[in-house]
């Protein structure tokens, strides 16, 4: 129960260390699975518990995103939060299906804009009291 108390009082902490985690899990994912074996004769293949570690940070980027934009004093930091947020589901979801080609370097781009606006978001932009967030 204090780690959800916790969560709720710091989302963009937790956002911005979420968002830092996936991209160190997207930046070292090549060079983890380029050592393994079966890699080098061909396979590219991934144990299925490394796959839902996208969906884990995404869905804490969720959450952190949704209580980070409803406390904040700059609807366009909210704007910038969604939009960085929905970017980077659409580039994780593309990559689960593969309905269409991106470059595998496509995904940082979301990844710090997160990391940027949840950090911008914790200095410059938070509600002392309920009356000047966003969206009241």
């Amino acid at each position: 129960m204090r780690a959800i108390v916790r969560f709720k009082n710091q989302p963009n902490i937790w956002g911005s260390f979420a968002s830092g985690l996936c991209l160190a899990h997207c930046i070292g994912t090549p060079f983890l699975f380029a050592a393994h074996a079966g890699h080098v004769q061909g396979h590219h293949s991934a144990p299925q518990w490394w796959g839902f570690i996208d969906i884990l940070f995404l869905v804490i980027s969720f959450f952190s995103v949704f209580l980070s934009s409803r406390h904040t004093s700059k609807k366009w930091i909210s704007y910038l939060l969604w939009l960085s947020w929905a970017s980077l589901a659409l580039i994780i979801l593309n990559e689960k299906i593969g309905m269409f080609h991106i470059k595998e370097e496509v995904i940082y781009i979301p990844s710090i804009s997160l990391i940027i606006f949840h950090l911008y978001n914790t200095k410059y932009c938070q509600c002392q009291d309920e009356e000047c967030c966003a969206l009241n």
